[in-house]
């Protein structure tokens, strides 16, 4: 399924989620939220952002899987083993020797997930401390907004194969074995406190020594992520360290921290200072000097470099070096004249506040990066500065202003920034590529482990298949023995049935076999003979509703009587045969008791014409 690419209706369906569930996902990187939106609209078969809205409405149940979907739980005990190996061997000592004058010890863990990092931190500390220890002075507290992750870190019940990465040394100690799982020892999970915590919208936990976010960072735009580290910030000690994950480089310009070592990613928190540097007095040298001196002096300040004027206290210009003279046209004759009624008073910056403010705070007053644009002349960028001037009493007895010109250094800086920030881009776009990267590759981790649910619970159905095809192979087998078995029982009761024709057939008399509810049963030749129906005709009738010629009422007595096993005496009725000619039928009834059972399943009549 191809990406949805409608972005408004993206930010709507964001707004909708964060309006009815609370979730806030806006400040998450837009790619991998459409993979992960198009994942659960490809489950639910929504074609639209607009419709997976609507079936979200519909289906509130829905909720759970996509925020089981966003929440990518990628985590491990130990993850990154050589990162876990500095921060257990070189942070966790420096920290417990630090905090050996503080009760506690706190840890924050954030985006713990079903919290196998949260408990690597406590079996690091563990490891510098003691079990005992642990659980009274340090605090972890691991964060998620995933509910159900944390439920199951708070459990501390973990798979065998979730415990891969841990040392066989600490898996001993720090776990107790469960049939096919392992539970975290008790004074490791006190030592843990789970809860819910939004890092981009909640505050930020206070007084952390150590705070652990491995690969959280990597879901966020780089605006949020900025305002995630100044929590950070604020949340650690003054010494305070900070774990990111292998694919975090956001601290690589970052003012907040400094590494302490870059490929373990570990990082310290940075003071901030403000305030400005306190001004720095320049009086000139008041000493008497000698003419040969002064007249050093003199060219010294004529020959400077830099434009320079010295201005009175009543504001006439005293002094004007060659460079000066030059760059603002003055001769001769402006020496000596009030510096409000010269060119250089306003051009290429007003001087009159500067002046005073130096007069008034008696410090040098410093104005940058002033444009100028000479008639005669390119464009111009100069540094000024207005220095008071003091006697050797004390006395201020005038300014100094000098005119640096540092045009050639501006362009070389604003090619330096224009470079810097190409460079800065394309910073930013090779880590945007690799957190990108990254979130990729633990989506695909996430994906992987599905699969291998997925292909673990196929091989159980499958085991379970093969299992019941061997049961009903068997119990085909059975089938096949039983249904053997009845042929051979048919064959017999084949042979007992024609072996029984064969004997009412030979008898003379006429025999008729009735059930328990008087219907035939049995109906030889004689039979047939006497009365004239053939066995298909009479076989399951009534026999009291036959019309044979035979007066069926005088034989009802003698028949509830062989029924109830009561003996019977052979009688004789007076009939008409199938020809229609009267004959004395003598009767005869008897109980059919099969294997000699006591009760009657039937009766058997024995019937003989005789001449009337």
């Amino acid at each position: 399924m191809a990406l949805p690419s409608a972005t408004s209706d993206l930010e709507s369906l964001l707004e909708h989620i964060k309006s009815v569930r609370g979730f806030d996902f806006t400040g998450y990187k837009r790619p991998s939220l459409q993979r992960r939106f198009a994942k659960r609209m490809q489950a639910v078969r929504a074609e639209s952002f607009e419709a997976y809205r609507d079936y979200l409405d519909a289906h509130p149940d829905e909720f759970v899987e996509l925020f089981n979907t966003i929440l990518i739980n990628v985590t491990s005990f130990f993850r990154d083993a050589p990162a876990w190996d500095y921060l257990r061997r070189e942070v966790v000592p420096r920290i417990v020797e630090e905090a050996q004058a503080r009760d506690s010890i706190r840890v924050w863990s954030t985006g713990c997930a079903s919290g196998e990092e949260a408990y690597s931190l406590a079996i690091c500390f563990a490891e510098a401390l003691s079990e005992a220890e642990v659980s009274g002075r340090v605090k972890i507290y691991a964060t998620d907004i995933d509910g159900e992750a944390l439920a199951e870190g708070r459990h501390g019940v973990y798979a065998s194969a979730k415990l891969e990465n841990v040392p066989d040394d600490l898996r001993t100690r720090y776990f107790e074995r469960h049939d096919h799982h392992w539970i975290v020892a008790a004074p490791l999970r006190r030592a843990v406190i789970f809860g819910r915590h939004d890092i981009v919208h909640d505050p930020p936990i206070s007084r952390i020594d150590l705070l652990a976010s491995r690969n959280t960072l990597i879901y966020f735009t780089p605006e949020t992520q900025q305002g995630i580290l100044a929590n950070f910030h604020f949340a650690l000690q003054p010494s305070g360290y900070l774990f990111l994950g292998k694919s975090e480089r956001m601290l690589g310009r970052s003012t907040l921290f400094t590494p302490v070592d870059v490929k373990r990613r570990v990082f310290q928190k940075l003071q901030r200072v403000d305030g400005q540097d306190a001004a720095r007095r320049l009086p000139p040298d008041s000493a008497d000097l000698d003419g040969r001196d002064k007249s050093i002096r003199d060219a010294g300040f004529e020959t400077a470099p830099v434009a320079q004027l010295v201005v009175d206290r009543n504001g006439n210009v005293t002094l004007a070096n060659l460079q000066a003279r030059t760059l603002f046209n003055l001769g001769r004759p402006d020496i000596g004249r009030p510096l409000r009624e010269l060119d250089v008073s306003y051009k290429p910056v007003e001087l009159r506040t500067p002046i005073e403010q130096a007069y008034s705070e008696r410090r040098a007053i410093a104005i940058r990066d002033i444009e100028w644009n000479p008639q005669d002349g390119d464009p111009r960028v100069m540094d000024i500065q207005v220095a008071p001037l003091l006697a050797a009493d004390g006395a201020l007895v005038g300014v100094g202003i000098s005119f640096v010109d540092v045009t050639r250094y501006k362009r070389l800086q604003d090619s330096v920034e224009e470079s810097k920030h190409v460079v800065e881009t394309a910073y930013e776009e090779l880590q945007s590529t690799t957190e990108e990267l990254e979130t990729t590759n633990e989506e695909l981790q996430s994906t992987n482990e599905e699969l291998e649910t997925t292909n673990e619970e196929l091989q159980s159905t499958n085991e379970e298949l093969e299992t019941m095809n061997e049961e009903l192979q068997s119990t085909n087998e059975e089938l096949e023995t039983i249904n053997d078995e009845l042929n051979q029982r048919t064959e017999e009761l084949h042979h007992t049935n024609f072996f029984l024709e064969s004997i009412l057939a030979g008898l003379e008399e006429a025999v008729v076999v009735l059930d328990r509810e008087l219907r035939v049963a049995a109906w030889n030749d004689g039979a047939r003979a006497l009365w004239g129906l053939l066995p298909e005709e009479v076989h399951g009738r009534h026999f009291m509703n036959l019309d044979i010629g035979l007066p069926l009422d005088q034989l009802r007595g003698g028949l509830r009587a062989a029924l109830a096993g009561e003996p019977t005496s052979p009688f004789a009725v007076e009939a008409t045969d199938r020809r229609g000619r009267p004959i004395s039928c003598r009767t005869r009834i008897t109980s059919l008791n099969p294997a000699g059972s006591g009760t009657a399943e039937g009766v058997i009549l024995f019937m003989k014409a005789e001449s009337a």
